[in-house]
């Protein structure tokens, strides 16, 4: 692939040592020329100093045969102007690296679905380690689809149903159902849900409320 990555901070510089690993071609846009100078070092020809944002340095770059850019910056603004380019250029993909997770939502509503947030991953580890927690996301898809696991309580209201009398919201799918022994299986229509089992669910990102009041109640964890 040709992966044209704007940004050569630490994140930028490391995915553009690996892809060059992977024996893909790269390019590193960076503002800064010490910085683009210093990259040039380590990397030789896959860096050019210029201005991510700006048409003119991606054209320059040569975004229109480019298969993906990654906007890596520490700017979400100009992650979000970079990958806007890139899709009007034509590009088939482009992935933001968002520093504030409330510019996510924005990310979405402009039409980039693929985003990485560090601090929703990390989020997302630390609540894998809480026991109290009633549902993880597991991981982002695309379409705006996301991988949840959900525990089901005591008082679920699926508990003691099967898996068609499960009345979920659009476009999601239970894939995996894992006992509280820790054994998996991929359901059927009659696979019965039991307190104790966790669910693997597929969903669109804005029902995951919605899936949760389906399968936990909309009023676990209350207590006033």
């Amino acid at each position: 692939m040709y992966v044209i990555v704007a940004g050569g901070g630490k994140v930028g510089f490391y995915l553009a040592q690996e892809l060059l690993n992977d024996n893909h071609e790269v390019l590193v846009i960076e503002r800064d020329p010490m910085r683009a100078a210093a990259i040039s070092e380590e990397l030789g020809e896959a860096v050019m100093n210029g201005d991510g944002c700006e048409a003119t340095t991606l054209d320059a770059a040569g975004v229109a045969r480019a298969d993906l850019v990654a906007a890596v910056t520490g700017d979400d603004e100009d992650n979000l102007v970079v990958c806007e380019i890139a899709r009007r250029r034509g590009v088939p993909r482009t992935i933001a690296r968002i520093n504030n997770p409330k510019n996510e939502l924005l990310f979405k509503r402009r039409g980039i679905e693929t985003t990485i947030s560090a601090t929703q991953a990390i989020l997302a580890q630390i609540e894998q380690e809480l026991p109290t927690h009633d549902m993880i996301p597991l991981l982002q898809l695309h379409s705006g689809l996301e991988l949840v696991e959900i525990k089901l309580p005591e008082t679920s209201p699926v508990a003691g149903r099967s898996v068609r009398e499960v009345l979920l919201p659009p476009e999601s799918l239970i894939s995996l159902v894992v006992d509280p022994g820790g054994v998996p299986r991929i359901p059927s229509g009659d696979t019965r849900l039991n307190p104790g089992d966790a669910l693997v669910v597929v969903t669109q990102r804005e029902s995951t409320e919605l899936l949760r009041e389906a399968l936990i109640g909309s009023t676990h964890g209350l207590d006033t």
